[in-house]
């Protein structure tokens, strides 16, 4: 954990969420500024700065569950948008990896 990261905060418990789903390697909470109807954050417990600084299996494993946390919020059968920013130049404002899961609304293109 990093002590001033606020998703480490988040996991600790330190600050308020509502969680969607949580096991041993992440915790998946809504967006408190979502993008559309449903914005969903996976984030692994253990501090990362981001995807190229993860280990590729942890990547892997949270991917998986991006099935799960659309169908438990109603937009897998219409569709969705998973996002990884990374970087500043990428959007990436908290330097913690996270993935957006994004749906709820039809989404236009390009997604900024």
């Amino acid at each position: 954990m990093a002590e001033d990261c606020i998703f480490c905060k988040i996991i600790k418990g330190d600050i308020p969420s509502t969680k969607v789903y949580e096991d041993d390697k992440m915790i998946a909470i809504n967006d408190v500024a979502p993008a559309a109807p449903v914005h969903v954050l996976l984030m692994p417990k253990d501090h990362t700065a981001n995807i190229t600084t993860a280990d590729p299996e942890l990547v892997a494993y949270m991917l998986g569950k991006v099935k799960m946390i659309a169908e438990k919020t109603g937009i897998a059968e219409k569709g969705f948008r998973v996002v990884i920013n990374t970087g500043d130049e990428g959007g990436q404002t908290v330097k913690h990896l996270h993935i957006h899961v994004i749906g709820g609304k039809a989404l236009g293109w390009p997604p900024c």
